[in-house]
């Protein structure tokens, strides 16, 4: 009776109180991640128009995909469109049919993957580790700068990292569905399958064999490591035969009808399309992206990371104790998160075409792993100091990060000209001032202050970028063009544009455009009989003017800053002239 005369429960009493008491942590941490999540991924979602980039692609295909009704054959510019499967028009276009045709719909379905990306991350990291490590490495997910921009942008990468996580996670506890002495129940391994099945079928809607890919590669490395490199009994725990079937079953039934149904409308050349040009053709040439070297992703992945970066380098003294000095050897679950990053960073690496989203798989594992560092080094308790410096050093790297990006902002301030300068202004400021504060929490000696500034500094940047900086409060210029275009259109006139906004007006004018693809093709379009309207630099149309003798007449022109055209030296040394373009509505008659 000791324990009922120290705490007056029994035990049974007392397990119903932890209970109450982890449930009641498990709500503090979910409303702690949502409410993150709703201002890092919904707070201004619609602000900024659609992209001149892929996100017209998609944003643009699901809206035709409602407006033809036609919700098995994706086309963008009314002309069918096989590069990538369907997923993601599908649940655009749903919610088109919602909430209505706007930036806003196309992007939702992105910024729904990255609120569940980071939930996904805090419910793997609290039965793999516990409530405090999978806490924070949620809140990491939810307020990095990889998540947040592509959770704002109309792409399926997102909605393909959070599916190709789950099924990682699922697939790994359904071959070892034993944790904390838990004995291993056959019903629980084949619900890990089942889901992890179904997460595979999505996977492979959203993006193609690469979602299917990635994640068997991991699990099969994790699974070898865990049981050549540490001897855990995972082959002799594998699921049965049965449960294997079952789980092949669930895949075939949700991913295989649309492929299935292209095929037969389309034929197999659909099938050859996409398999062989858009799968294996851009991974092992350059015929869709440049070529770009081995180590490309290594900054992109710190990027993707920041603000939250620098604390990767507290994992330093534990590499040099495992791998040099080989003072101890690394946990299971430290593995499988390390090979979980690596797995998704090397494969991408080794292919021809690389694209910065295509690595936002790796943000999770690395989360965790920055998660556990940071908590490390606030549960060291041995020397304060010695606790304490490293922490502070990160933190001090994490600010210096807000404050140049802040300085930059400044800096470019003449090119954002879109904006309200005022608002440009204040937008800025508020970055400084959250890098500041980051920089002053970095060396205060309360545990916990660093990192819950952080998130908070996070958040101010993002909403900054999101309302004073990537976005005008009127109307932008792809916009504005558009408004002139439908004013100046008479039925059956053409419409073509010439290496601007050749991927976005559709989205707001409706109009089949002809893309241009070169000056000759420009001006024979402009020699037409028939009356035409066409988009076009200023520059081109005076060296068309120049070199053909080219005579039109000019119906508007707005002031453009292309963000797909912006690189480091647009913020180093900002050059209106260079950077900003004079784009035009001009008609042949």
């Amino acid at each position: 009776m000791p324990l009922q005369y120290k705490t007056g429960l029994l035990p049974c009493q007392r397990a119903r109180v932890l209970s109450v008491r982890s449930s009641a942590g498990v709500v503090r941490h979910l409303v702690i991640l949502l409410t993150l999540g709703a201002l890092t991924f919904f707070a201004g979602l619609g602000r900024g128009a659609i992209q001149d980039s892929d996100e017209a692609y998609y944003a643009e295909a699901a809206r035709e995909m409602v407006e033809s009704g036609d919700w098995l054959t994706p086309r963008y510019n009314y002309e069918d469109r096989f590069q990538k499967p369907i997923l993601y028009y599908w649940l655009a276009a749903l919610t088109f049919k919602i909430a209505g045709v706007s930036e806003g719909a196309a992007r939702f379905p992105a910024a729904l993957s990255g609120l569940c990306l980071a939930l996904l991350t805090y419910l793997c990291g609290r039965r793999w580790f516990d409530p405090p490590t999978a806490t924070l490495a949620g809140v990491i997910v939810a307020t990095s700068f990889g998540t947040f921009a592509y959770g704002r942008a109309a792409l399926p990468d997102l909605p393909l990292a959070l599916f190709i996580t789950l099924a990682t996670w699922m697939l790994v506890e359904a071959l070892d569905a034993r944790y904390r002495d838990e004995p291993v129940r056959p019903a629980a391994r084949r619900g890990w399958l089942m889901a992890g099945a179904l997460a595979l079928a999505l996977a492979f809607l959203t993006k193609g064999p690469v979602g299917v890919a990635l994640p068997l590669m991991t699990v099969t490395v994790v699974a070898w490591r865990e049981r050549y490199g540490q001897g855990l009994p995972w082959l002799s725990r594998c699921p049965s035969s049965r449960d294997i079937v079952l789980a092949a079953l669930v895949f075939v039934a949700v991913a295989a009808p649309w492929y299935v149904a292209m095929t037969d409308v389309h034929g197999f050349a659909y099938l050859d399309r996409f398999f062989v040009d858009e799968n294996l053709e851009r991974f092992a040439t350059d015929r869709y992206n440049a070529p770009r070297t081995v180590w490309f992703y290594g900054p992109i992945v710190l990027g993707g990371l920041m603000p939250w970066s620098p604390f990767l380098l507290l994992w330093i003294p534990s590499f040099m104790q495992i791998v040099v000095r080989r003072e101890r050897r690394l946990t299971s679950g430290a593995w499988r998160l390390i090979l979980w990053a690596a797995v998704p960073l090397v494969f991408y690496s080794l292919s021809i075409g690389k694209q910065p989203r295509y690595i936002l798989p790796v943000l999770p594992p690395l989360a965790l792993i920055v998660s556990r560092s940071i908590l490390a080094r606030l549960a060291d308790s041995t020397d304060a100091t010695k606790r304490h410096i490293p922490l502070a050093m990160c933190g001090t790297l994490a600010a210096l990060a807000l404050l140049v990006l802040g300085g930059l902002l400044h800096r470019a301030s003449p090119l954002l000209f879109a904006l309200n300068p005022s608002l440009s202004q204040e937008g800025t400021a508020a970055i400084v001032v959250a890098g500041l504060v980051v920089l002053a929490a970095a060396w205060v000696r309360r545990r916990w202050l660093l990192p819950t500034t952080l998130a908070v500094a996070s958040v101010i940047t993002f909403l900054s970028l999101q309302f004073a900086i990537a976005s005008a409060a009127d109307l932008e210029p792809v916009q504005r063009m558009a408004a002139m275009y439908n004013a100046a259109r008479r039925h059956g006139d053409a419409s073509g544009t010439y290496r601007v906004l050749v991927r976005n007006l559709i989205f707001y004018t409706t109009v089949q455009q002809t893309d241009l693809v070169d000056l000759p093709a420009a001006y024979s379009f402009l020699r037409s009989p028939e009356r035409v309207l066409c988009i076009i630099a200023a520059d081109d149309l005076a060296e068309l003017q120049r070199t053909r003798g080219i005579r039109v007449r000019r119906l508007g022109e707005v002031l453009y800053f292309n963000p797909a055209a912006v690189r480091v030296r647009t913020f180093l040394w900002p050059d209106p002239a260079r950077d900003l373009e004079t784009v035009l509505l001009v008609t042949n008659q």
